[in-house]
């Protein structure tokens, strides 16, 4: 009885799915309204919505109805849905599935089956990626109002366009798209934790290789961060300095917020 739910709840996901994707194809064509509601589904928080239906709702919903064997079922739905969907957007765009492709190129250089398998390996940070994003929108937005961070407009950071890219089908689009979006996500809380870093813990790390490895992500580790040896006075006075009684946002030293009059990360901008 069980696995008969657990089948018919996975059957059920394939068609859901698979109808979802076809109607996003679809949008574009039903004219203005359609383009629109398309444009929304490309970027958040249209896209957060349309993430969460084809990712963790299906575990979700499995997990609610029929506990660890609804999420296996909802798992393997949508490993069925990914093959399905793939088979067929290459077979619409028979030519471009023919030309010159990355999926082709990789597996001439590691292996059908090891890229394949490295792909699926990438899938298991999708729930990662999606916790940031919830994060990104419970988290964030309170320290805005309670300590004056800079606001963000999300869909600048968090949306897709890979789509768009001449060729780009199949197996390699929706890898593509992936990456799409979890690179928005992941830069949006790099860009969020710049702010909380040089706010809260403006002190270089006493590791030499982890300033190194960290200055990248972080550049007021060498913009303005105290150093490893200094005092606590040098802290309080870094502080003091970068985020005076002006009513503007507090974010990190290099944020655009502090760039006027061409002097970028100074507290006169």
């Amino acid at each position: 009885m069980i696995l008969n739910e657990g089948l018919e709840f996975g059957v059920g996901t394939v068609v859901v799915l698979l109808s979802l994707a076809g109607l996003l194809h679809l949008l574009p064509r039903l004219g203005a309204a359609g383009r629109w509601l398309s444009g929304c589904c490309q970027r958040a928080p249209g896209l957060d919505l349309v993430v969460t239906v084809f990712t963790v709702l299906p575990w979700l919903a499995g997990g609610w109805w029929l506990g660890w064997r609804g999420l296996l079922a909802g798992v393997a739905a949508q490993v069925v849905t990914i093959h399905v969907w793939s088979f067929l957007h290459e077979r619409f765009h028979s030519r471009a599935a023919k030309g010159p492709r990355i999926l082709k190129v990789l597996n001439a250089r590691v292996g059908r089956p090891r890229n394949h398998a490295a792909l699926w390996v990438t899938a298991l940070a999708v729930p990662v990626f999606w916790l940031v994003r919830v994060a990104e929108w419970i988290v964030y937005p309170p320290l805005i109002l309670l300590v004056r961070f800079p606001r963000y407009k999300q869909g600048e950071w968090v949306n897709v366009s890979r789509q768009k890219f001449e060729g780009l089908v199949g197996w390699d689009l929706i890898w593509c798209l992936y990456c799409d979006w979890m690179t928005g996500i992941w830069s949006l809380g790099t860009e969020m934790l710049r702010n909380v870093e040089s706010f809260w813990c403006p002190i270089r790390f006493l590791s030499a290789k982890k300033c190194e490895n960290c200055r990248i992500d972080f550049p007021d580790l060498d913009g303005g961060w105290v150093k490893a040896d200094g005092t606590m006075a040098d802290v309080a006075r870094v502080l003091e300095e970068k985020y005076p009684e002006n009513g503007r946002p507090y974010g990190w030293f290099g944020h655009p917020s502090r760039c006027g009059s061409g002097k970028c990360g100074t507290d006169d901008g």
